[in-house]
Protein backbone atom coordinates (compact mmCIF):
# COMPACT_ATOMS: atom_id res chain seq x y z
CA UNK A 1 0.00 0.00 0.00
CA UNK A 2 0.93 3.26 -0.93
CA UNK A 3 1.89 5.97 1.92
CA UNK A 4 0.61 8.90 -0.69
CA UNK A 5 -2.82 10.64 -0.14
CA UNK A 6 -5.71 8.91 -1.57
CA UNK A 7 -7.05 9.97 -4.69
CA UNK A 8 -10.56 10.78 -3.34
CA UNK A 9 -10.34 11.56 0.10
CA UNK A 10 -13.20 10.79 2.22
CA UNK A 11 -12.44 13.39 4.29
CA UNK A 12 -13.05 17.29 4.00
CA UNK A 13 -9.86 19.55 4.54
CA UNK A 14 -11.73 20.79 7.08
CA UNK A 15 -12.35 17.73 8.42
CA UNK A 16 -9.16 16.31 8.16
CA UNK A 17 -7.78 19.67 9.95
CA UNK A 18 -10.32 19.25 12.53
CA UNK A 19 -9.30 15.81 13.55
CA UNK A 20 -5.46 16.22 13.05
CA UNK A 21 -5.99 19.42 15.97
CA UNK A 22 -7.84 16.74 17.87
CA UNK A 23 -4.90 14.26 17.65
CA UNK A 24 -2.65 17.20 18.12
CA UNK A 25 -4.64 18.39 21.39
CA UNK A 26 -4.34 14.26 22.93
CA UNK A 27 -0.99 13.46 21.65
CA UNK A 28 0.18 17.63 23.90
CA UNK A 29 -2.10 16.45 27.28
CA UNK A 30 -0.36 13.18 27.99
CA UNK A 31 -1.39 10.33 29.96
CA UNK A 32 -1.34 8.20 27.05
CA UNK A 33 0.11 4.65 26.52
CA UNK A 34 3.30 4.14 24.23
CA UNK A 35 1.46 2.55 22.13
CA UNK A 36 -1.72 4.82 22.10
CA UNK A 37 0.55 7.69 21.69
CA UNK A 38 2.05 5.69 18.61
CA UNK A 39 -1.33 5.01 17.09
CA UNK A 40 -2.16 8.61 17.25
CA UNK A 41 1.09 9.94 16.06
CA UNK A 42 0.56 7.57 12.92
CA UNK A 43 -2.99 8.93 12.52
CA UNK A 44 -1.66 11.86 12.80
CA UNK A 45 0.67 11.39 10.42
CA UNK A 46 -2.25 10.18 7.42
CA UNK A 47 -4.22 13.29 8.35
CA UNK A 48 -1.63 15.94 7.90
CA UNK A 49 -0.74 14.37 4.50
CA UNK A 50 -4.38 14.50 3.36
CA UNK A 51 -4.46 18.16 4.20
CA UNK A 52 -1.42 18.66 2.42
CA UNK A 53 -3.40 16.91 -0.22
CA UNK A 54 -6.11 18.94 -0.77
CA UNK A 55 -4.06 22.19 -0.36
CA UNK A 56 -1.71 21.01 -3.22
CA UNK A 57 -5.10 20.25 -5.48
CA UNK A 58 -6.10 23.96 -4.65
CA UNK A 59 -3.50 25.29 -5.33
CA UNK A 60 -3.82 23.64 -8.80
CA UNK A 61 -6.80 24.75 -9.54
CA UNK A 62 -5.91 28.47 -8.69
CA UNK A 63 -2.74 28.01 -10.73
CA UNK A 64 -4.79 26.56 -13.25
CA UNK A 65 -7.20 29.71 -13.05
CA UNK A 66 -4.67 32.43 -12.48
CA UNK A 67 -5.37 35.15 -15.95
CA UNK A 68 -1.89 36.19 -17.27
CA UNK A 69 -0.61 32.46 -16.97
CA UNK A 70 -1.84 31.27 -19.96
CA UNK A 71 -0.12 31.65 -23.14
CA UNK A 72 -2.01 32.77 -26.77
Amino acid sequence: MSSDAPEQPTQTYEQAREELADVVRRLEAGGLTLEESLTLWERGEQLAQLCQHWLDRARERLAAAAPGDQQG
